[in-house]
């Protein structure tokens, strides 16, 4: 009896790197779940700690093979290369620049037919705010432009904001919870209609990602997360939520002029829900741009049978 093509095909492995952070757990749990043999690179002080602990046993419970190793130890990121055939990398964003002995140690171990970088927000090179973001996407940028310098084949993954992020107060920095009176807009709302926030679930974010991994269509290129549901400027996202909680909000408008000094006179790093703010919602970095026009792909139109959580969706959680 022949056996179906997807049967023949051979499910790549996978190297994680980060799997005890939110993502990084979801990265791995979302390869374990579609059948990938999934390696995690861990540090042998994460079993000390009762949280990271207790990530690492769901993990090796479903499936999972821990290497302990390092970052900052050639040795052991080789030999843990050396066991896959794609790697992904979820450090946080302050680590970004600990991926060029990774990059590194990839081409060294010569194997690998496709690497995921931490990127995972804004697209860097679509984002030009590097005068009051301290580094944060040039860094980034940085990382992208050596792994192309490096020849490495790769995926990056621009999914803008996690719902976790500034969804959870409707985009009004320093509350905890949704306005149920009134509602600061930045900028105009919709200054233009390409200006509006695009936010993703974490865990829908994995499960896009372990879908590029032997998907030749996603090769050296970006994969953008746009799906419909999930982009609204700032005045629909108010509107959205009026309707939910049936009441009309108060609307505070807050140009870009005033934003922008807001920004200057706060300190950082408390000024940076402010500067991702302005970036979204004023400049519009996240979708000012068609995906296919700059070469890219957009993840919803190339996995429609994929599930997401929606932005409407997750707000009725908030209720």
């Amino acid at each position: 009896m022949e056996q179906s093509a997807e049967v023949k095909k051979k499910k790549s492995s996978v190297l994680t790197v980060g799997v005890t952070g939110r993502l990084g757990f979801e990265l791995a749990n979302a390869s374990l779940e579609a059948s990938h043999p999934t390696y995690c690179l861990v540090r042998s002080t994460s079993f000390s700690d009762p949280e990271k602990s207790r990530k690492l046993q769901i993990l090796i419970d479903s499936g999972a093979i821990i290497l302990e190793g390092s970052l900052h130890d050639e040795g052991s990121l080789i030999e843990a290369i050396k066991q896959v055939k794609v790697v992904i990398c979820a450090v946080n964003s302050k680590q970004v620049l600990d991926q060029k002995p990774l990059i590194s140690a990839i081409k060294k171990a010569g194997c690998i037919e496709r690497f995921i970088p931490s990127e995972f927000g804004l697209d860097p090179d679509k984002t030009h705010i590097s005068d009051m973001d301290q580094g944060f996407y040039s860094r980034k940028a940085e990382i992208r432009r050596l792994i192309e310098a490096q020849g490495i084949p790769y995926t990056f993954i621009s999914c803008n904001f996690f719902m976790s992020y500034l969804l959870p107060s409707l985009v009004q920095p320093g509350l905890k919870a949704p306005p149920r009176d009134k509602i600061t807009i930045f900028g105009n709302g919709n200054v233009k209609e390409k200006i509006v926030g695009v936010f993703m679930k974490v865990t829908d974010v994995a499960k896009f990602t372990i879908s590029t991994m032997d998907d030749p269509r996603t090769l050296n290129k970006v994969l953008y997360l746009r799906p419909q549901g999930n982009m609204y400027s700032m005045n629909e996202l108010a509107e959205i939520w009026e309707g939910k909680i049936r009441k009309k909000l108060e609307k505070i408008y807050v140009k870009e002029e005033d934003l922008l000094k807001k920004i200057k006179e706060t300190p950082y790093p408390d000024n940076m829900e402010m500067v991702f703010i302005y970036a979204t919602f004023v400049k519009g970095f996240q979708t000012c741009f068609q995906v296919e026009e700059c070469g890219g792909v957009e993840g919803s139109v190339l996995y429609p049978n994929l599930k997401y959580t929606t932005i409407s969706q997750y707000l009725d959680t908030l209720l």
